[in-house]
C-alpha cells in the first residue's frame, strides 16, 4: 500500500492510498461540514444539500449524473454526519477520472432548481417521518439530544420537520458559500489509481477556488438527561450513554476495547448475561462512537414491559462490575476482534478512502494501520478496568421509547451507579 498526500496553495488536500491488484476504486470528496456546523435556524440544512447535490448541475441533469457513473457498472453516493458531508463513487480503475469529474460537479455547480428544491423537500419530510417510526432508529437521535443538549452537536442530522419545511435556495447556497471552500475539503481515493493524475485534475478543478477559511466550533459538553417517549408498542427499546474520548484523546482505544468487552458481539458481557442467561431480549449490544473533541459510548437493548426494569437493573450491575473484575481474557478478545474488524473493513478501498479522509481531517495526517494495531495492543486490562470505573462515576443519558411506565428513570439509574 502507498498513501501519498498532497495539499494545493489554497488548502484542498487529496489524499490517496493505491492498492495493487485492484482493478477498481473508490474516489470521493469529504467536506468538513456536518450536523454540528449548523446555527440552530439551519438544523437539518446540511443533509438537505447533500440530497440536492445528486439533482442536477449546469451541465448535467440529474439523470445524467446516474447514468454517467452506472453506465461504466459505478455506484455513486453521499452521507452527512455530525462532522462531515461525503459525496463518492466507487469505480473501475479507468474510470476514476470520470467518477471525479462527476463528483466534483455535483459539489461545487448544483443549480438548486426550484422545483427539485420542493421534491427533495417531500423525499426528506418522508424520511423524517420513516425515522420516526423506526423505534431503534429514532431512539439513538433522542439519546444524542439529552446527552448535548441545547447544542449543535446534539440536534439531529435530519432535522425538524418545521426547519425543513422552511428551506430556501438562499438557505442552501448560503451554507454553500460558508463551509464548501477548497480549505475545507478533502479528496480521497484508495484502490487501482494513479496519484499524479488524481492531483493534475484536482489541481485544474479545485485550484483557483478561494479559501474561506475554517469555522470555529463550540466544544462539545456532554450534560446527560432522560427523555422517555410512551407509546404502544411491542417492547420498550432502551438506550443509555456516557461521554466517551474523542479522536484525540489517549483512551480512545481504551474505550473502544471496553464497548466490545461489554457488548461488541456473543461472547460480551451484556449478551451472555441478559440475552442467553436471562432471556430478557434479542438484541443488546455497546459500542463506542469518537468525533473531534468528544465521543459517545452507546449500551442498546429492546425488552418487554414486563422486564424493562430488570434488564435495566443488571445492565447497571454489570457495568459497576467491570470495573472489578474485567479479566485478561475478555480484554484480549476484545482486541483480537477490534484489530480484525478493522484490518478486514480496511480491505475495501471505500473504507479506506473514508478513514483517510477522517484521520487526516482530524489529526492533519493519516496515522497507518501499524500504528493503531499497536495502539490497540497497547490496551492493558488495568486500563480497562480504570476506565471502567471512570464510566460508573461520569455523567449519564437515557432515552426510553414504548410502554416504559415500569422503566427505572434518571435518578434510579445514577443512584443504582453510584451504589
Amino acid at each position: 500500500m502507498t498513501l501519498r498526500i498532497t495539499t494545493l496553495p489554497n488548502g484542498f488536500r487529496i489524499v490517496t492510498e493505491d492498492m495493487p491488484g485492484l482493478k477498481s476504486a473508490s474516489v470521493g470528496i469529504w467536506v468538513t461540514a456536518g450536523g454540528r456546523h449548523e446555527r440552530a435556524e439551519q438544523n437539518g440544512i446540511a443533509h438537505f444539500l447533500e440530497h440536492m447535490a445528486f439533482k442536477g448541475t449546469a451541465k448535467r441533469s440529474a439523470l445524467q449524473i446516474a447514468e454517467e457513473i452506472e453506465d461504466v457498472g459505478g455506484y455513486i453516493n453521499a452521507y452527512t454526519s455530525k462532522e462531515m458531508t461525503a459525496y463518492y463513487a466507487r469505480v473501475l480503475s479507468a474510470d476514476v477520472a470520470l467518477a471525479l469529474d462527476v463528483i466534483s460537479d455535483i459539489v461545487l455547480n448544483p443549480v438548486f432548481d426550484p422545483k427539485e428544491i420542493e421534491t427533495e423537500r417531500h423525499v426528506i419530510l418522508q424520511e423524517i417521518g420513516q425515522s420516526l417510526d423506526t423505534p431503534d432508529d429514532i431512539i439513538f437521535d433522542w439519546l444524542q439530544e439529552v446527552s448535548y443538549p441545547d447544542q449543535p452537536f446534539g440536534r439531529t442530522i435530519l432535522g425538524p420537520a418545521e426547519r425543513v419545511s422552511s428551506f430556501s435556495r438562499a438557505d442552501l447556497t448560503g451554507f454553500v458559500t460558508e463551509h464548501y471552500g477548497p480549505d475545507q475539503m478533502i479528496l480521497a481515493a484508495a484502490g487501482g489509481l494513479d496519484h499524479d493524475a488524481i492531483v493534475a485534475q484536482a489541481t485544474a478543478i479545485f485550484g483557483s477556488l478561494r479559501p474561506v477559511g475554517n469555522p470555529t466550533l463550540a466544544p462539545a459538553r456532554f450534560l446527560g438527561g432522560e427523555r422517555r417517549e410512551v407509546k404502544d408498542l411491542e417492547q420498550v427499546h432502551f438506550a443509555l450513554s456516557f461521554e466517551a474520548p474523542g479522536y484525540l484523546s489517549p483512551d480512545v482505544y481504551t474505550a473502544q476495547v471496553w464497548s466490545t468487552t461489554m457488548g461488541g458481539g456473543m461472547s460480551s458481557r451484556l449478551f451472555q448475561k441478559i440475552r442467553e442467561e436471562r432471556g430478557l431480549c434479542y438484541s443488546i449490544f455497546a459500542q463506542s462512537g469518537a468525533y473531534e473533541d468528544t465521543g459517545s459510548m452507546t449500551i442498546y437493548a429492546g425488552t418487554s414491559e414486563a422486564e424493562i426494569g430488570d434488564l435495566t437493573h443488571l445492565t447497571i450491575d454489570e457495568l459497576k462490575r467491570a470495573a472489578e473484575d474485567m479479566s485478561e481474557a475478555e480484554v484480549a478478545r476484545a482486541r483480537a476482534q477490534l484489530k480484525a474488524g478493522l484490518l478486514m473493513g480496511l480491505e475495501s478501498p471505500s473504507s479506506r478512502a473514508e478513514r483517510n479522509a477522517r484521520l487526516l481531517s482530524i489529526w492533519g495526517r493519516v496515522p497507518d494501520v501499524e500504528e493503531a494495531v499497536a495502539r490497540i495492543d497497547a490496551v492493558s486490562t488495568a486500563d480497562v478496568r480504570r476506565y471502567a470505573a471512570d464510566l460508573v462515576g461520569a455523567q449519564v443519558a437515557m432515552a426510553l421509547y414504548g410502554p416504559v411506565s415500569a422503566a427505572p428513570d434518571l435518578e434510579a439509574i445514577r443512584r443504582r451507579l453510584a451504589a
